[in-house]
């Protein structure tokens, strides 16, 4: 059995994109004596990836200090904490200060500020402020970790901060961030060491692993999701708002939680370019097969999926589903009414990761139809007709050119909450929208007019504020972080340590590293590196102008739209115009 040695020597390899301690034998010992892990059953790991193994390869100890902010709210993350000694804090209230957590607070300018902006802009790029010193409120800083040199932020006078702000403690034994590891949604608070506490992170990968060979593994890991998320994120969906709380009990100890897909799908999409849409198609991971009879409702938790259906020997792309959408409904209800078993009309897949919930198909025909208003019911399906090589009711279902659909889909364009498109039988290429830019921007523009193209529409490089946003994995700041405003993906200069983890993360290379100066074109150099100053720069979709996109705005030719890519509706109204 490959396990660690009884050498007690410290080592260090990458974990992610930093530097942490290795587990050591003793560490992994400690562990496994430790419920939940005490409770796993070993000989059902297969040889290939015994358990010992799994948590040395997908763990690492953490020391954590008095203060140090382990995880903050709003934050993307991919691995799940488990403590091993010491206690944390969850902060309850959210009057923890934005800049507190690397952030900054974005006011939208008035029209006067607006105007005055293009003369009051420097004449240098990528001019900055000097760091300015934060006054009042809560204001966290930074240190070095003393075994692991990782930079981490932390909250001076943290009894002051117990006393003062709402938390509730962690203490060992106990997991959190696991729902945000395995679904990959928002850390939905911020958590910070009470005490000088030793922590295990472990890596999506292994908590995966550990949860398909143990059964009690994967049951005390989701029980701690349906106690913590599950109830109230089924009853936001209009399925089953009408339930009563006791059937809504009953449904989510029932719903099962699967994930399909890599979820660090970002560095493998960047070398797809030139595989053909069947390769692609090929290679994304079958969710649900098209003829199969239906014994689950699936609703997409987190992720995208692609809707297809079967034409002679290849697949065509009816819809891309997202967080919130249902597939199988449509047969479900057909079923129901007729009391005949509807096999499935459409195949569903997985675009690079996607995180399902599994609802017993009897559980919905029993509890939920009967509760559901007319509003909510979906439409009838059509009638097939098994004589014909495609579908009509395909034909009248498919609101946007199947081409331009299959473009979306595969090349994650889906993911863009508000993705740059250009008309180019519109464009004539004045520039208008770059210099546009650049005026809202300090002189520098924020995103580059060219881009992967179908037909006559460009997919400009500019930030597109996704849904999935793998850029803010692994910042150690918190520079870049979603707006309080309308969510928009924003990065703060005055925490940004040029450390390049977001565009290395960026799938689609819409963020850059720039050499920063000041208003007399001196560059600012690292005093320990002696190098130039990097920080990351992107479109941060105008939200401090009052027009709003200033790009979009100035376009004479009404040739450009910044637009959420889950309106498919409106989508396809824009591309036919």
């Amino acid at each position: 059995m490959n396990i660690p040695t009884h050498d007690d020597k410290l080592e260090f390899s990458m974990f992610g994109n930093s530097l942490e301690r290795k587990m050591r034998f003793k560490d992994v010992e400690k562990v496994l004596e430790i419920s939940p892990f005490s409770n796993i059953d070993a000989s059902r790991f297969p040889a290939s990836k015994p358990l010992e193994k799994l948590i040395t390869d997908d763990a690492r100890m953490h020391t954590y200090m008095p203060g140090d902010i382990i995880i903050r709210r709003g934050d993307y993350g991919t691995s799940a904490f488990f403590i091993i000694r010491g206690t944390v804090r969850v902060m309850l209230s959210h009057e923890l200060d934005e800049q507190a957590m690397g952030r900054k607070a974005t006011k939208r300018k008035s029209w006067s500020q607006a105007l005055s902006q293009i003369w009051r802009n420097h004449d240098e790029s990528e001019y900055r402020d000097p760091v300015k010193t934060q006054t009042g409120g809560l204001q966290t800083q930074t240190r070095l970790a003393r075994d692991t040199h990782e930079l981490r932020s932390f909250l001076p006078n943290v009894n002051s901060v117990i006393d003062e702000y709402k938390t509730i403690p962690i203490r060992a034994g106990q997991f959190f961030g696991e729902i945000a590891a395995l679904s990959r949604t928002p850390r939905t608070a911020t958590i910070f060491a009470e005490n000088v506490c030793q922590v295990m992170e472990i890596r999506w990968q292994g908590l995966r692993d550990i949860r398909r060979f143990s059964p009690e593994f994967r049951e005390d890991i989701d029980q701690i999701y349906r106690e913590r998320s599950l109830k109230t994120h089924l009853a936001e969906s209009p399925l089953f708002r009408r339930l009563k709380s006791v059937d809504l009990d009953k449904i989510v100890n029932a719903t099962q939680f699967e994930s399909y897909g890599d979820f660090d799908w970002y560095p493998e999409y960047k070398g797809t370019d030139s595989e053909s849409h069947t390769e692609r198609i090929a290679r994304e991971p079958l969710i649900a097969q098209e003829g199969d009879y239906l014994n689950d409702l699936l609703l997409i938790r987190a992720g995208f999926a692609r809707k297809s259906v079967q034409i002679n020997h290849g697949h065509r792309t009816l819809s891309y589903l997202g967080t919130g959408d249902v597939f199988g409904l449509e047969e479900l209800v057909k079923s129901w009414k007729s009391k005949k078993n509807v096999a499935l009309q459409h195949t569903l897949r997985a675009l690079g990761y996607v995180n399902v919930l599994r609802v017993p198909a009897q559980m919905i025909e029993q509890m939920v139809l009967p509760q559901l208003g007319a509003e909510d019911m979906p439409d009838e399906l059509p009638e097939r007709q098994s004589t014909s090589s495609t579908w009509d009711y395909v034909e009248k279902a498919s609101v946007m050119n199947e081409g331009f659909m299959n473009f979306i889909a595969s090349e994650r364009v889906s993911n863009g909450k508000a993705t740059m498109l250009i008309d180019l039988n519109r464009c004539t290429g004045c520039d208008d929208c770059v210099r546009a830019c650049a005026s809202a921007h300090d002189g520098n523009p924020r995103f580059a007019r060219h881009g992967k193209t179908f037909d006559h529409v460009m997919v400009a490089n500019a930030c597109m504020h996704c849904v999935d946003p793998v850029c803010m994995l692994g910042c150690p700041t918190g520079a870049i972080h979603r707006t309080a405003l309308n969510g928009e993906v924003e990065i703060s200069t005055s925490t940004c340590i040029g450390c390049s983890n977001c565009a290395n993360n960026c799938p689609y290379d819409n963020i850059r590293m720039v050499e920063v100066g000041d208003e007399s074109g001196e560059t600012h150099f690292d005093l320990d590196t002696e190098l130039p100053r990097l920080q990351a720069t992107k479109c941060n979709l105008c939200l401090d102008q009052t027009t709003g996109p200033a790009c979009q705005y100035a376009c004479p030719h009404d040739a450009l739209i910044r637009t959420d890519m889950r309106n498919t509706k409106e989508l396809a109204q824009w591309f036919r115009r």
